[in-house]
């Protein structure tokens, strides 16, 4: 009735103005899940690119991600062997000298997927001397496909703590501990320098800290030995392999070390144990 004013339809017509309408938050809300939706999609390197966009992409050295999707989509063409791919060698080629690690260390790499390439080859020869021990470590696996035992030190140095030093003299500002899990660019330790300057040592590998000889305060002078590095179970495992095919009896007790110890997983341990009787095979023959 309406004789007391309080009629249900005029209720809901006063709430419905009195209430702040809700399209446009909805909309907003939706424009943020598409662009996020997007913003993924068009960093996703799994996302399948055109060979025009291949090679814009690998052209676009200010865009690091651009390059990289290049070269994951490089590599996949040379796994289903698609012989296009030749047409960018040039390419990766002129990258194994670039001044940024990602794209040496990532072309090294790839260029393993075409072990009949004598250009890849000689690249190769070169990049298991780089300066940066994760490029040098690529390189050496990628020469195990090529047949060629150059990166066999390398792959034996994997196998061992990788030491860090100090770039200057001052004291050690760190707060890791041993057995800390570490990714490669880790920031491991400052070096507070006497005329205020600040040093950096970020780890040049993903692994573990396996020994600390300049604990935090430590007075140090530069090339003192700070710390030092194992390789992550994934290296570990890679390097095993490589040395199946090119490791000799040398090798031998230090790959064997990785069958008896309880530090790595039973992965590990068993190709191990398969590295110890290839390179004991070859060395009998």
């Amino acid at each position: 009735m309406a004789e007391n004013g309080n009629h249900p339809e005029i209720r809901v017509s006063e709430a419905r103005r009195r209430t702040p309408g809700s399209g446009p938050i909805l909309i907003l809300a939706i424009l943020f899940v598409a662009a996020t939706c997007l913003a993924w999609y068009f960093s996703w390197f799994g996302r399948g690119l055109s060979d025009a966009d291949i090679s814009t992409y690998l052209a676009d050295e200010k865009k690091p991600r651009h390059v990289q999707h290049a070269l994951v989509q490089i590599q996949k063409r040379m796994e289903r062997g698609d012989g296009g791919a030749k047409s960018w060698y040039p390419q990766l080629i002129a990258l194994s000298a670039n001044s940024e690690t990602e794209y040496r260390l990532t072309v090294a790499w790839l260029m393993g997927f075409d072990n009949q390439s004598k250009e890849f080859h000689e690249a190769l020869l070169k990049l298991v001397h780089d300066p940066e021990p994760i490029v040098r470590r690529n390189a050496a696996l990628a020469l195990v496909r090529f047949g060629d035992p150059s990166g066999r030190e390398e792959l034996v140095s994997t196998l061992k703590p990788y030491s860090l030093k100090a770039p200057a003299d001052g004291v050690v500002a760190s707060s890791l501990r041993e057995g800390a899990t570490v990714a490669r660019q880790t920031l491991l330790a400052r070096i507070q320098q006497p005329d205020a300057q600040v040093a950096e040592i970020r780890s040049p590998l993903p692994g573990r800290v396996n020994k600390i000889l300049k604990p935090n305060g430590s007075q140090v002078s530069r090339d003192d030995e700070i710390l030092n590095l194992i390789s992550d179970e994934d290296s570990v495992w890679e390097a095993l392999r490589g040395l199946s095919l090119v490791g000799t009896k040398d090798d031998l007790q230090l790959v064997q070390s990785y069958v008896t110890t309880t530090e790595v997983s039973a992965r590990v341990k068993d190709q191990a144990t398969l590295t110890a009787k290839s390179i004991a095979s070859r060395a009998t023959d």
